[in-house]
């Protein structure tokens, strides 16, 4: 009988596509995967490590898979990821549950660790961040017609509050020939939607071309047969040029939305975060892309209680969000995380006062969403179909202006029989805090 192997991927989408790689390898190798934990044999955790409140979660997770492998059902654990590759022997030291505690450039000798940890060994590994994973086989576990393609490793820009650099290096682009393999064979395995991902998809091209390529790596993704959808996510606003719009405007696969992550518009807190830019280059560049683009779908993502934050700067931002008008955004609460020059600054914010700014924050953007979904009340979307509500009677999915995973939902009413993957033309009748209601109706 093949031994049950069941996985945990915490985090990001990107540390969930270094997860579909190991499963790829590990079925190759004739394990049975498993989608409960609790019907395993071996359980791997993908950790992350990148704030505080994820690092809980991974903690919370290992204790209970700890559980499990005392009452005997669970026989091994393998811990994996972020918060490995961070804290390494220390991890290693405190998880005494684990039977392997490896870093991420370990992921690509999977099998063979597993091969050590069944023959009774404890295996701690950490090998060289440069020795991850950047291509080859996956097991997609997202629904079937979409997936996440990751462009890119690690990162560069080191921004102060960030601990990604020290954990997964410095930014690394996966060769352009090599992302169009991979996305045209998840196009050959049905997937219809690509959501371009990296920890900054703007940089992509730089450190092996000397130039930036998104624009034409999402031409050529464009280009794909059976690609519906390309959606780029983790953009850097000082690096949305005209070629990149340009593609939102002419490709009509490309889908008009587009991921800032902007974290503040203040420039002395964007200094001290060592970011570029001010309120007013900001300004500039969303009414630019809007100008561009004019049906783009902007999503954002904002830290309130950064060190030496004070009252006028976070009103400032406040403003700054509600005359803005983002279609999605979220709200995090500065993290203080050890190893990055933030954590050394004196100016520290209390927690509740941090949380409290970003609650804030996030009231006003529940009243710009509830305004814009009220404004799509009678149009007509696309939409695909990512299942069927038994409890409200209906189908769910999302239109082109939602990610998968972080946006609203579509509620559809249909007298016809949808399967999962399918887009249908709707129009919308009411809303539903951040999401929307909606009839199928003929294209």
């Amino acid at each position: 009988m093949p031994i049950k192997v069941g996985m945990v991927s915490l985090g990001c989408s990107k540390n969930l596509v270094d997860s579909e790689r190991m499963l790829a390898k590990l079925k190759q190798h004739g394990y049975q995967l498993v989608t409960e934990p609790g019907e395993a044999e071996i359980a791997i955790v993908n950790t992350c490590g990148f704030i505080q409140s994820a690092k809980e979660e991974a903690i919370e997770t290992i204790l209970e898979l700890g559980a499990l492998k005392k009452e005997g059902t669970l026989k091994k654990i393998i811990l994996t990821g972020c918060l490995t590759e961070r804290y390494q022997q220390e991890a290693a030291d405190l998880f005494e549950e684990a039977d392997a505690v490896i870093g991420i450039g370990d992921n690509r000798d999977i099998v063979d660790i597993l091969d050590h940890v069944l023959a009774g060994e404890r295996v701690v590994r950490f090998g060289k961040k440069a020795d991850a994973e950047m291509k080859g086989d996956r097991i997609v576990t997202t629904l079937l017609f979409f997936a996440y393609l990751k462009i890119a490793e690690g990162c560069s820009n080191c921004c102060t509050y960030c601990a990604i650099p020290a954990i997964r290096g410095p930014y690394r682009s996966v060769p352009l020939e090599n992302v169009l393999d991979e996305a045209r064979w998840l196009a050959s395995h049905h997937v219809t939607e690509l959501n371009v991902i990296a920890q900054d998809t703007t940089q992509y091209g730089m450190d092996l071309y000397g130039e930036f390529r998104l624009p034409e790596l999402l031409r050529e993704l464009c280009h794909i047969e059976g690609i519906r959808w390309v959606r780029v996510l983790y953009c850097y606003p000082e690096r949305i040029t005209d070629k990149l719009l340009d593609i939102f405007v002419e490709e009509p696969h490309m889908v008009p939305y587009l991921d800032l992550p902007i974290q503040h518009c203040d420039g002395e807190i964007l200094k001290r975060m060592n970011r570029p830019g001010d309120e007013q280059e900001l300004r500039q560049i969303i009414g630019h892309i809007r100008e561009k683009v004019p049906n783009i779908t902007l999503r954002t993502t904002l830290i309130t209680g950064f060190p030496g934050e004070t009252k006028e700067q976070f009103n400032c931002l406040g403003d700054f969000v509600q005359e803005m008008q983002f279609d999605h955004l979220g709200c995090f609460a500065y993290s203080e995380e050890e190893g990055t020059r933030a954590a050394e600054f004196e100016d520290q914010i209390d927690e509740d006062v941090r949380q409290h700014r970003a609650d804030i924050i996030m009231e006003q953007q529940q009243e710009v969403n509830a305004e814009k979904n009220a404004a799509k009340i009678g149009s007509r979307l696309t939409a695909v179909i990512e299942g069927y509500d038994r409890y409200a009677g209906c189908y769910f999915g999302r239109t082109a202006a939602d990610a998968p995973d972080i946006d609203g939902k579509i509620f559809i009413k249909s007298e016809n029989r949808l399967r999962l993957g399918q887009y249908i033309t709707v129009e919308v009748f009411d809303t539903l805090d951040y999401d929307l209601l909606a009839e199928e109706v003929e294209a």
